[in-house]
């Protein structure tokens, strides 16, 4: 098969290749899926650029964890009804070394979710981390029906999907955005309001919420904390995927005196039965009309150098996949 691998970590245009690998064959309990989009995400780059100092998990990885196709092997103890079905899939690259940056990728059949009828392969390629992030980032501290979520960096592919799943389990959702350029994505995601992230923005959230806001889905959390603590009421939570600084300071008798409740979330280590409660949210959203997300660039996995470097400096808005 056709594939993109790297060796060492560093810059993509000095580590990823394309060249001819074997194809793989699923074991017990996998199945193998024909690639025809693969999706990038910002952990991806991290991996490949080693920017959390674990070295190589593997002597050689093909990126990326999310994707899309069509199954066309299944191995020992899994249905042969899979053959020919269009899925999606996540974690292919999670305590894994084969990705789906490939014209195969296996995984366990419980990581492959059936596509809907309606979406694209487009589409099924971005849904994995962000949308399992998005949807633990909502539903970590409960149901949210009634309750009022403030979405922060709505408009990122974690934030509108963490928008949707927060409007398509009931909760008043208001966003934020940098700029009002991203005020549109975010509305489509379903937020009901959506409000610049500025010196003005507890004002304008007090307005709107007198009462506080009860569950807070953080994307930088070293620059935000002391504010989500002024917003959140009483018994409050922050659950946060991402930080702008390492090691942020927190306002801990603020937190202490509210009763925080908060919220570390890493993808690749939530529990099978929250990816799987994630994986079945996100498919009825997308059912019910979801539209998904902007596709920004479509590039060929043999210019996946193009397709990382675009993925880390934008010059479209949507995401960067890569085509097979």
């Amino acid at each position: 098969m056709k594939a993109a691998w790297y060796e060492k970590q560093g810059p993509a245009r000095e580590v990823l290749t394309v060249g001819e690998m074997p194809d793989p064959a699923p074991g017990p309990g996998e199945l193998r899926i024909r690639i025809a989009t693969s999706g990038i995400n910002p952990g991806d780059i991290r991996k490949r650029q080693d920017d959390f100092g674990y070295g190589m998990p593997y002597p050689r990885v093909i990126p990326h964890s999310d994707g899309a196709g069509q199954v066309d092997q299944v191995g020992d103890g899994v249905s042969r009804d899979w053959l020919g079905k269009s899925v999606w899939c996540y974690g292919a690259q999670s305590y894994r070394p084969f990705g789906t940056a490939a014209e195969f990728t296996v995984v366990p059949a419980a990581q492959a979710i059936l596509l809907p009828t309606s979406v694209t392969m487009e589409q099924g390629a971005c849904l994995g981390i962000p949308g399992i992030t998005g949807h633990r980032a909502v539903f970590v501290a409960g149901p949210v029906r009634g309750r009022t979520v403030l979405v922060q960096g709505a408009a990122g592919s974690v934030g509108l999907c963490a928008v949707q799943l927060a409007r398509h389990g009931g909760a008043h959702v208001i966003g934020t955005i940098r700029t009002p350029a991203e005020e549109q994505t975010a509305k489509q995601a379903g937020a009901h309001e959506v409000l610049p992230n500025d010196a003005e923005l507890p004002a304008r959230v007090k307005a709107l919420a007198p009462q506080g806001i009860d569950h807070i889905v953080e994307v930088a959390f070293g620059a935000n904390i002391e504010r989500d603590v002024e917003l959140l009421t009483m018994d409050g939570s922050i659950a946060t995927y991402a930080t702008n600084a390492a090691t942020p300071a927190i306002p801990f008798w603020q937190m202490v005196f509210k009763n925080i409740h908060l919220f570390f979330l890493g993808s690749d280590d939530f529990t099978p039965q929250a990816k799987t409660a994630a994986a079945r949210d996100i498919n009825a959203a997308l059912e019910a009309g979801w539209s998904g997300f902007a596709i920004g660039e479509r590039i060929p996995l043999s210019e996946i150098v193009r397709a990382h470097e675009l993925a880390e400096h934008p010059q479209h808005p949507g995401r960067v996949v890569v085509t097979l």
